[in-house]
């Protein structure tokens, strides 16, 4: 289910912005760079790492081999003329190194961004999460909010932190600023108070109960 949540993301987001490629987590090859961002996801290595290497007026990033899949380098060639990218490489490890501008990084991570919200939007009163009202996230996607109506956290909603930390992840791995904590409160509707709250940094105990 994880996997599948990951998937249809990227698909949309990459669609979008021209990126193209669909998958699970895997490691990449190193980008080198004098002014490279690296780092290591800690538990949130789920959703794999993206090295990002920001220039003066672009960004080299690369994308692991189980997004790429089998598209081949002719396929990547196509994707980057049709959206202007500088280039397009296909790794002798499967994994792809993107060089576009900031601006068009910059698209991408907007894209992205718009993407995870609309995923979250459509949590709120479904079938699987009757109870919860709303759901806030920060810029950066490192700090979730959901609004229930519940006393405290339901089974399902338990669970549907793994999705957050997902989105808190794939985010910030595409931007090159990989975290070791995404933070989850949940709020009961009617009083205001946190009912329970989750970190990812500590996925020993996926729901701590609030004091």
């Amino acid at each position: 289910m994880k996997r599948k949540i990951v998937t249809s993301l990227l698909i949309c987001t990459l669609a979008l912005s021209g990126c193209g490629a669909s998958g699970a987590p895997a490691d990449t090859s190193d980008v080198s760079s004098e002014t490279s961002t690296e780092g290591d996801v800690s538990d949130l290595d789920v959703i794999g790492d993206i090295e990002v290497d920001e220039n003066l007026l672009t960004m080299e990033f690369t994308v692991p081999a189980d997004y790429v899949e089998e598209t081949s380098q002719e396929e990547l060639d196509a994707i980057a003329q049709e959206h202007g990218y500088k280039s397009v490489t296909l790794n002798e490890d499967g994994s792809a190194t993107y060089v576009m501008t900031k601006g068009q990084h910059k698209e991408m991570m907007d894209e992205m961004a718009e993407s995870i919200n609309t995923e979250l939007a459509k949590m709120i009163g479904s079938e699987d999460y009757s109870t919860i009202t709303d759901i806030t996230a920060n810029d950066d996607f490192t700090e979730f909010t959901v609004t229930t109506t519940s006393t405290e956290p339901s089974l399902n909603e338990s669970f549907a932190v793994i999705i957050f930390y997902m989105y808190g992840g794939m985010y910030n791995i595409f931007n090159g600023t990989p975290v070791d904590n995404v933070h989850v409160d949940f709020v009961n509707a009617d009083s205001g108070e946190i009912i329970g709250s989750s970190d990812s940094s500590e996925t020993e105990s996926t729901q701590q109960p609030a004091e």
